[in-house]
């Protein structure tokens, strides 16, 4: 596999008010090493120290993320202080995090399709809306148990969470997954590519379509996207859908909702509207109003 896949994103998409939580945590992109790129997004570390609690909101994207967090000081009481990895599977709906005080994540995510490579002994469907300990899905890192209760500490949560370097913190991430793969799996560069081309052709609103142009049957597709992807093509396509949506919303106070509707595929604009008001709660109109207020 070529290992000239894209850099980080530079996008928001998926964030809930982005400018608000930019302007909390320090978020930065970092790109993996060589070796993994193919089968990577990117690597995402967050700081923060908060003089108040603040909820972060997330569409999350179809892919898995290895996730790495510490919440309090390093050497503060138990307390007051936790560290834990865990394995999140694709999210199904809004996820929300409270962050307080002092904290630290190092995340990993995979392009729809790239996890499998590195855990190939369960479809990826296993951790669909699930959050696990990082060794229930990697024995050998240990860590079995869940976050925030006593559990055997991951092999690698020291080496990614202590650094205050960025680049050592890269470097521990690219050695705890090069020590897990990637597996050979074309099957998992076939679900990669029609993510892909979910992502990037508009065109492309039906799993029929994305049948036809797979060359595999709908029923082959199904099994394709259930085990290298976790969710089902129709899934990926709506939500890559409100994706664009909700960045037009947060970026286009006077978006003509109508036009955005049709050319997001939806079937007007009130399926539109009901879609964007049960995902974040309000309509697009007053999600605008709201993050482009000072």
């Amino acid at each position: 596999m070529s290992a000239s896949a894209p850099r980080p994103r530079r996008d928001t998409r998926g964030i809930v008010d982005p400018a608000e939580l930019l302007s909390r945590v320090r978020f930065r992109r970092h790109v993996p090493a060589p070796e993994l790129r193919p089968y990577l997004e990117h690597y995402w570390l967050m700081d923060w120290e908060l003089p108040e609690p603040y909820t972060s909101r997330l569409v999350p994207h179809p892919s898995v993320n290895v996730v790495f967090q510490r919440y309090g000081r390093p050497g503060a009481p138990t307390a007051a202080a936790s560290a834990w990895a865990e394995v999140a599977g694709v999210g199904l709906g809004l996820f929300t995090q409270k962050l307080t005080g002092v904290g630290r994540v190092c995340g990993v995510q995979f392009r729809p399709g790239g996890f499998r490579p590195f855990a190939p002994a369960w479809p990826v469907s296993t951790w669909t809306g699930r959050r696990v300990p990082l060794g229930d899905v990697f024995p050998e890192e240990g860590g079995a148990g869940s976050a925030g209760t006593p559990a055997a500490v991951p092999a690698a949560l020291p080496a990614v969470l202590s650094p205050d370097d960025d680049h050592a913190r890269v470097a521990a991430l690219d050695a705890f997954l090069l020590a897990h793969g990637p597996a050979p799996d074309p099957a998992a560069e076939q679900a990669m590519e029609l993510v892909d081309l979910i992502r990037s052709d508009r065109t492309v609103r039906r799993a029929s379509r994305l049948a036809t142009a797979s060359g595999l049957s709908a029923r082959s597709l199904q099994r394709l996207f259930a085990g290298h992807v976790g969710v089902g093509p129709k899934w990926v396509i709506l939500r890559y859908r409100f994706h664009e949506a909700l960045e037009r919303a947060g970026s286009a106070g006077d978006a003509d909702w109508a036009a955005l509707a049709a050319e997001l595929g939806y079937s007007d604009q009130a399926h539109l509207v009901r879609d964007f008001t049960a995902t974040i709660g309000v309509p697009p109109t007053a999600y605008a109003r709201a993050v482009s207020a000072p």
